[in-house]
């Protein structure tokens, strides 16, 4: 079993930064792509980024593509989400996953708790 812990989630205003930390540990885990899903009330989970093995490959979502950058540290088994420029919009529970390098959330087999983020006008 893999296990993921977010942290870092919190209330900020608009046009603050939040980094992320996803913290990954368990037997199983071998430092697969990692990748960040948001879900804001109402609504349905989405995809907003994803990281290769090494690092070396990332792909956003053009939501949040120049405003959010994904990143991972493999020696502590951490991946980063620093997102710039926030707005209400923004505001959602944030989730990372292990999985494999897709956008897709059914390609992702292990799932953190989620951390919340709220921005306000």
């Amino acid at each position: 079993q893999v296990q993921l812990v977010e942290s870092g989630g919190g209330l900020v205003q608009t046009g603050d930064s939040l980094r992320l930390s996803c913290a990954a540990s368990g037997r199983t885990f071998s430092g697969g792509p990692m990748g960040w899903f948001r879900q804001p009330p109402g609504k349905e989970r989405e995809f907003l980024a994803v990281i290769s093995r090494s690092g070396n490959s990332t792909y956003y979502s053009d939501s949040v593509k120049g405003r959010f950058t994904i990143s991972r540290e493999n020696a502590k088994n951490t991946s980063y989400l620093q997102m710039n420029n926030l707005t209400p919009e923004d505001t959602a529970v944030y989730y990372c996953a292990v999985g494999i390098y897709s956008t897709a959330a059914s390609d992702y087999r292990y799932w953190g708790q989620g951390t919340r983020v709220t921005v306000s006008s």
